[in-house]
């Protein structure tokens, strides 16, 4: 039994061997232990509990808070011939009866059930009737009372499930935990410490990306027009803001459904059908929607407003790139979303004391949104997952930025402010006082006596408000209270006054597309087939197989049936059903372009379940370096990679300085080059500002400091 898991994951989802933890938690199952998985959305947790459902004896139950996620992964089962079904409000009654009398007779491996269904005494009755390999919780933080999503009447399963004797393994899985919660269903399962399988919460293949200061239709005007092929979710704060924002895009030409509370039930499941169908583009949502939504190629999530904590960002964020292929999560800030979310958390019917939780929440959100720290690192941190925590070179703080600006003089007045106010006072009163405002408040209280008054008179109130918050951020200030907050130094604070740390800010411009390695239009051919087959089948496209594994036949052209299954995501019984139909339209696409060879050779390496990105070894410039020498332009390489123009041509001069050859003059011609030398030599040799000011307004930076570095002026 315990030698079996390797081959079903082979022929039935097409991987040769198993991501990190997989094989762990299917061990535990196989071996009847109670088991909590914490893997990352995407991670692969379905698969810990589908294949010891089809090696164990009995039926599975697999207990589920979220309608739209059971019927999507029945159907996934479906297609590869494993028996199963689902029990929700969404059937009639006498579906339902007929469903309980095909359990009674064993038929199903896998039975997915809503919570509810355990109030029922005719399913306790059926469900005792059978022979139980396990019970699986998904979504297992809904149980926990710590957790952001906690649903009491899902934690009340729990009781009633251990008064049914014959169940004897229990197996939960979430992909957002923090300790508390950990904890928690630990002790509500009785599940030893040993066999808590968490392989932390890092994403590698998702860019996180905070945009403050911009217009946020105008950013996601140009954003989408980059992303007409792709699929994404917009997440509004309100039902309001969804409203405006779907008329808006929909005017615009967009394929975009919506979803919230305010809909009907019929309109949001219609909504939802065709998004993950693949039959509208973009979703525009509140929170009500996505949890469970396993659609696979969601390439970008952007948050209009700020979410209330980082557990609800980070669930909702990892919707994107469950395929493992690069995903954007952009989180578009404004400082009136702090104001929307107190609001909120007032309006809500919680006690003092869990208010008081949740603004300890909020707080750490408002530090995500301006910490110039790597954005994932900062995540991974919250969530206690140190091991994993390493800059991630992608994410906006990481990959944007410019020059470093020294802000330690500033960050000294601002302290000083607060401790000269008392550290009884907030942001805004703060920035008030060393804007010099005139306000009635700050006369009221005396603070134009203050030293610190308008000592950064210079800076709008916005600015120093950013730079407040960057300074709790970055734990160099600490902000102390609930709905009202209040500054207050801590002994990092006392280390910048004392001139013993120094403060710096760095700047952040917005997301750029990747240039794609694979052949996009044979992509697009082959979605398009995939549409077709699915909506024969009515399923989901992403069930047929992922966009990862499109993109992969995309680079390697299969020609066989044996190179097709050594692509990843392909397993024997996915080609028995598929596979002709593909290699069909790959072959016919290549006898149109016959000069198209495959971008990589397929190997027997290339079906491994790990979809995390491998990591380059090359030094950065020289990534870059090697770009260039390939004969990629200077604008491809930093669309590739990601990065600012100046960063790749710093790159280059970084290669040249170690003795690698580079070719200036395809920066410019012998003409701009003879003038550019000419005006350096009537100006400071060194500075480039003024030569760029004294030229012609077309002589970029680049083009003049590559001038001066052919000739060994710089």
């Amino acid at each position: 039994m315990f030698n079996q898991p390797e081959k079903i994951l082979q022929s039935y989802f097409g991987y040769a061997s198993f991501r990190p933890g997989q094989k762990k938690v299917i061990d535990h199952i196989l071996h009847k232990r109670h088991t909590l998985a914490i893997m990352p959305t995407g991670g692969g947790k379905s698969l810990c509990y589908q294949i010891p459902g089809l090696i164990m004896d009995g039926t599975a139950i697999i207990i589920s808070p979220l309608i739209s996620l059971m019927k999507d992964q029945v159907d996934a089962l479906l297609s590869l011939g494993i028996s199963a079904t689902f029990i929700n409000s969404s059937l009639s009654n006498s579906e339902q009866q007929k469903r309980l009398k095909e359990i009674k007779t064993g038929r199903y491996q896998f039975v997915y059930v809503a919570p509810e269904r355990f109030e029922s005494g005719l399913f306790l009755h059926t469900i005792q009737s059978i022979p139980i390999s396990f019970v699986a919780f998904d979504e297992a933080h809904c149980i926990s009372q710590w957790g952001h999503d906690f649903r009491p009447s899902y934690r009340l399963i729990v009781p009633i499930l251990k008064q049914l004797h014959h169940i004897d393994t229990y197996v939960a899985l979430t992909a957002t935990a923090t300790e508390a919660v950990i904890s928690d269903i630990q002790e509500l399962l009785d599940i030893h410490p040993e066999h808590i399988v968490n392989t932390g919460f890092k994403r590698e293949n998702l860019s996180f990306h905070v945009v403050k200061g911009k217009d946020k239709r105008n950013y996601l005007r140009h954003f989408l027009e980059k992303r007409t092929e792709e699929s994404g979710i917009i997440y509004a704060a309100t039902r309001k803001q969804v409203d405006g924002i779907y008329e808006w895009l929909r005017r615009e030409g967009y394929s975009v459904g919506k979803y919230h509370a305010g809909l009907s039930e019929n309109e949001r499941q219609r909504a939802q059908t065709q998004f993950v169908h693949d039959e509208t583009n973009l979703m525009i949502a509140t929170n009500a929607f996505g949890m469970g939504i396993d659609k696979s190629n969601v390439r970008f999530v952007i948050h209009y407003a700020m979410p209330m904590n980082i557990e609800s960002y980070y669930q909702e964020a990892g919707r994107a790139g469950r395929d493992g292929e690069p995903s954007d999560c952009i989180l578009l800030y404004s400082p009136q979303d702090v104001q929307l979310q107190k609001f909120l958390i007032e309006q809500s019917m919680m006690d003092d004391v869990t208010k008081e939780r949740e603004y300890e929440h909020l707080q750490a959100m408002i530090n995500y949104c301006h910490t110039h720290s790597c954005l994932a690192s900062y995540i991974l941190q919250y969530f206690n997952d140190l091991e994993a925590i390493e800059a991630c070179e992608t994410c906006s703080n990481c990959t944007y930025r410019k020059e470093k600006i020294d802000i330690t003089e500033e960050a000294q007045m601002i302290l000083s402010c607060v401790k000269r106010m008392d550290e009884r006072y907030g942001i805004s009163l703060t920035a008030k006082v060393l804007r010099g405002s005139k306000d009635k408040k700050v006369r009221e209280l005396g603070f134009t006596k203050l030293s610190t008054y308008g000592l950064l008179s210079h800076y709008t109130e916005r600015d120093i408000t950013e730079r407040i918050q960057f300074l709790i951020a970055e734990g160099l200030l600490q902000s102390v209270g609930g709905r009202y907050p209040t500054l207050k130094l801590n002994a990092k604070s006392v280390e910048v006054l004392k001139g013993k740390r120094h403060v710096t800010m760095y700047a952040a411009p917005i997301p750029t597309v990747e240039t794609a390695d694979y052949y996009y239009d044979l992509f697009m051919e082959l979605r398009q087939l995939r549409k077709q087959i699915a909506d024969e089948m009515a399923v989901p496209p992403y069930v047929l197989f992922s966009d990862a594994t499109l993109k992969d036949m995309c680079r390697y052209l299969p020609k066989t049936e044996e190179e097709f299954l050594q692509i990843k995501g392909v397993g024997e019984r996915k080609y028995e059903q598929y596979g002709e139909a593909f290699l069909k339209r790959i072959a016919l696409w290549h006898a149109s372009y016959p000069d198209k060879k495959a971008r990589i050779q397929i190997t027997d390496h290339r079906r491994t379940n790990d979809s995390s990105p491998k990591k380059d070894t090359r030094s950065s410039h020289m990534i870059s370096y090697d770009l260039f020498k390939s004969g990629k332009t200077l604008k491809e390489i930093a669309i590739i990679r990601d990065l600012s123009l100046m960063t790749i041509v710093n790159h280059i001069f970084k290669a040249y300085q170690e003795g690698h050859t580079v070719i200036w003059d395809i920066f410019f011609t012998e003409e701009e080059e003879t003038l550019v030398l000419e005006k350096q030599r009537e100006i400071d040799e060194r500075r480039l500002k003024p030569l760029k000011e004294a030229l012609p307004e077309e002589y970029s930076y680049t083009k003049i400091k590559a001038i001066l570095v052919k000739h060994s002026l710089i």
